[in-house]
């Protein structure tokens, strides 16, 4: 068990230092907090996904606070020095790229180090785009899953989102430009027709919110070719779409598309086994067919 009291005086090893979550801006360099800055000014040290990034920022706010490289490649050797360091009375501030540390990075690792080694572990709030995504979306927020970047193939990514085609919540993903007209082709196929936002180059001068169905975004991103990273916000499903989810769910669940009309090839021709597929999934013929014949 591990209680902290971050400004009591009261931490587990009060000979160490803390190691502070510093959220730093997503694009407007305006979101930079008051206290973000006066803790990279007072901390002995930032650890930083990438230094040269980080060393812009710093820069623009007259820091001079010594940077360290800590990051995914190099956190097995760079955590448990970090981790010394703190333990010697040394304060760390730990920073990505952009945004809140500690969210789809290495920092989750370092933070629960520092707990297991009786460190206190304090958040500087700042900007994240997952949650500003979401608040301009015009979609429910008051349940929402965070799922961070899909799987890059396409099978994975059926999977991926097919276990999560049940859920109530808004789900939210990241996602690159190259990447994101795949990403609702498949999104469509596997989750039917739902109600999505689309946000690129959030607080900076593009900043873009594309709202609709998916296949009034797919047609969108035709006409206009993504750019930017991407937050996608996708509507969960309603609670009498959940209740018949769950009272549907049965043996194809675990299935793929190609394998679930497969199974029932067995039985009638193809065209049957596609139409059969697609009524068992709330998708049409031509999602099911697609898939199968890629």
């Amino acid at each position: 068990m591990n209680v902290q009291k971050s400004f009591g005086g009261e931490t587990s090893n009060q000979e160490c230092g803390s190691l502070y979550l510093v959220g730093t801006p997503i694009g407007n360099l305006e979101d930079m907090t008051y206290r973000a800055i006066r803790t990279l000014k007072e901390v002995q040290l930032i650890a930083a996904e990438d230094t040269r990034q980080t060393r812009k920022l710093l820069t623009h706010f007259e820091i001079s606070t010594r940077t360290v490289s800590y990051h995914e490649h190099n956190k097995n050797a760079s955590g448990p020095e970090l981790i010394r360091l703190l333990q010697s009375g040394q304060s760390i501030a730990l920073v990505s790229d952009a945004g809140l540390p500690a969210i789809s990075d290495p920092g989750a690792d370092l933070v629960r180090d520092a707990i297991d080694n009786g460190i206190a572990v304090i958040p500087i709030p700042g900007a994240n785009a997952a949650l500003s995504a979401l608040i301009m979306s015009g979609l429910p927020t008051d349940s929402f899953t965070f799922a961070g970047f899909p799987p890059r193939d396409r099978k994975s990514l059926t999977k991926w989102l097919q276990e999560r085609g049940g859920q109530r919540d808004t789900l939210l993903l990241y996602e690159s430009p190259h990447r994101v007209t795949k990403t609702l082709d498949v999104l469509l196929t596997s989750l039917g027709d739902r109600r999505i936002a689309l946000v690129r180059e959030l607080t900076k001068r593009h900043e873009e919110a594309v709202r609709g169905t998916v296949s009034e975004c797919i047609a969108w991103f035709k006409e206009h070719p993504p750019l930017g990273e991407f937050v996608i916000v996708v509507a969960g499903v309603s609670e009498a779409e959940a209740s018949e989810l769950e009272a549907n769910a049965a043996w194809w669940s675990e299935l793929d598309i190609a394998e679930h009309v497969a199974h029932y090839e067995r039985e009638m021709d193809r065209k049957e086994a596609i139409k059969k597929a697609a009524v068992d999934r709330g998708l049409s013929k031509r999602d099911v067919y697609n898939e199968v014949n890629r």
